[in-house]
C-alpha cells in the first residue's frame, strides 16, 4: 500500500509498504477514506525527529471502512463506516473506567513513562503506524473506532479522530461560566473548534487571538471577536483593558510547543534538531525547548481566579513557568492529551443533523490525494495558499 512516511527533518515521502494485517484479536484493518494533517504532525515535521525512525508512517486523524476485524472483536463488521481516535484506548482498564482514555493502562507506554499509545506519533508513544496511508490497523478495536452513519460528507465527521474531540475537552477545561468571556490564543484547527464550541456552550464573547490574516478572516466567519496579535506590543494588557480591565474568565492555549515570538526556544529546537538522537532526545528531556510565548500571555491575561486551559503540545520537561505569579492571582490550569471516546456521544449528535452547529464542513482549506502530502506538509507548515486544515485522500 502507500503510506506517508518519515525520512528526515521536513523530509516525508509516500512508500509502498506493507499491508497492515490481523496481528491480535481485538485488532481491526480499515481502509482509509479521509485523513488529516494535524498541527501536532508539524512536530514531527520540525522538532521531534529524534524519537521517530526512516519509514515511521505518520497520521493520527483517519477515517474509512472496516475491511476485516479479529475475532474478538464484536461490535464492528466489515463495511461499517468508522472514525478512529487518535489515542488507542482498550475502554476496560482502571484509567479508562474512570474515562481517562489517554492514560489507558492496557497501552501505557510505560517505557517512556507516557500515556495510551497513539496512532504515527513517535517512539514515546508506542511507534504504532500512522493512518496518513491506504490502510490502517486498528489495535483495540473493540472499543475505540466511533460507528459514523453511512451517509454524508467525510469532513462532517472525520474531525472526531481529534481535533473536534481535544477543542471539546478544552473548552470543557476552561470552565467559562454562562455569559462569561473565553480567549482562544492560536486560530488554527483547534482553535477554531474552541472558539465556535465556547459559543455554543454558552461563553457570552469568545475572542480569538492569531496573526495569520485567513485565520482570523474565518473565526470572524462565525461570530468569534478577533485580534491579530501582530499589531499589539502587550498582549495581555490589550486583553485585561479589552475585558473589563479584568481579563477574560478563562484562557485556552492552542498554540503549544511552536508559537512565534519566542527566539530562545526556536534556537533550542533547532539545536536539537542537529544533534544525533540520543543527545537531542536528552536535550528535549533535559532543556526547555518549548516557546512559552503564548503560554505565558495567558497566564498573565487571564482574570484573577480565572483558569487557563491547555490543548496547544508541549514537549519539554524543565519549562520555567511564572508560579508565582500563578499563585498570586489564584490561576488554575488545566491540560492534558485528550480522551477521546470521553466526548464523542455528546459531540456526534451535533454533527448528524442537516444543520451544522460547530462548522465543520467550513475548516478544510485543502483537499489533496496522499501522493501530494508531502507538498501539504510544506505548505501547512508555512501557512502558505490561506491554508488552514489539509485532508488527505488515499
Amino acid at each position: 500500500m502507500k503510506a506517508l512516511t518519515w525520512h528526515g527533518r521536513h523530509d516525508v515521502r509516500v512508500d509502498d509498504v506493507p499491508d497492515p494485517r490481523i496481528e491480535e484479536p481485538t485488532d481491526a484493518i480499515v481502509r482509509i477514506t479521509s485523513t488529516a494533517i494535524c498541527g501536532s504532525d508539524l512536530h514531527l515535521y520540525e522538532v521531534l525527529g529524534p524519537y521517530l525512525k526512516p519509514g515511521d508512517i505518520l497520521g493520527h486523524e483517519p477515517m474509512g471502512v472496516v475491511e476485516e476485524v479479529g475475532s474478538g472483536v464484536t461490535r464492528l463488521k466489515p463495511g461499517d463506516r468508522v472514525v478512529v481516535p487518535f489515542n488507542i484506548s482498550c475502554g476496560h482498564c482502571w484509567m479508562c473506567e474512570r474515562q481517562l482514555y489517554a492514560q489507558c493502562e492496557t497501552t501505557q507506554v510505560t517505557a517512556e513513562g507516557k500515556g495510551a499509545s497513539l496512532f504515527g506519533y513517535t517512539s514515546l508513544y508506542g511507534s504504532v503506524p500512522g493512518g496518513q496511508a491506504e490502510y490502517l490497523r486498528v489495535p483495540q478495536a473493540q472499543f475505540g473506532p466511533i460507528t459514523i452513519p453511512q451517509t454524508g460528507a467525510d469532513e462532517r465527521y472525520l474531525y472526531l479522530s481529534d481535533i473536534l474531540p481535544t477543542a471539546w475537552q478544552a473548552v470543557r477545561y476552561a470552565d467559562t461560566p454562562p455569559g462569561g468571556t473565553l480567549a482562544v490564543f492560536g486560530l488554527g484547527p483547534v482553535g477554531q473548534f474552541c472558539a465556535r464550541i465556547g459559543r455554543h456552550l454558552g461563553a457570552g464573547r469568545v475572542i480569538g487571538l492569531d496573526l495569520v490574516p485567513e485565520r482570523l478572516e474565518m473565526a470572524r466567519r462565525h461570530g468569534i471577536e478577533t485580534i491579530d496579535v501582530s499589531r499589539l506590543d502587550d498582549v495581555p494588557g490589550a486583553l485585561i483593558d479589552l475585558v473589563d480591565g479584568r481579563g477574560p474568565d478563562a484562557v485556552i492555549d492552542a498554540v503549544g510547543m511552536e508559537a512565534h515570538g519566542s527566539t530562545s526556544g526556536k534556537l533550542a529546537q533547532s539545536a536539537a534538531g542537529l544533534l544525533p538522537d540520543k543527545l537531542a532526545q536528552t536535550m528535549v528531556d533535559k532543556v526547555a525547548v518549548d516557546r512559552l510565548t503564548v503560554l505565558k500571555a495567558a497566564l498573565k491575561a487571564v482574570r484573577r481566579g480565572g483558569t487557563v486551559s491547555i490543548s496547544g503540545v508541549y514537549g519539554g520537561e524543565v519549562d520555567p513557568v511564572p508560579l508565582m505569579e500563578m499563585f498570586d492571582r489564584g490561576i488554575q490550569l488545566r491540560m492534558g492529551q485528550c480522551h477521546v471516546r470521553r466526548w464523542t456521544d455528546e459531540i456526534l449528535p451535533l454533527l448528524s443533523g442537516d444543520d451544522d452547529p460547530l462548522g465543520v464542513e467550513d475548516l478544510r482549506t485543502h483537499r489533496l490525494p496522499l501522493v501530494d502530502a508531502p507538498k501539504a506538509y510544506e505548505m501547512f507548515q508555512k501557512k502558505s495558499d490561506g491554508c488552514v486544515k489539509v485532508v488527505l485522500a488515499p
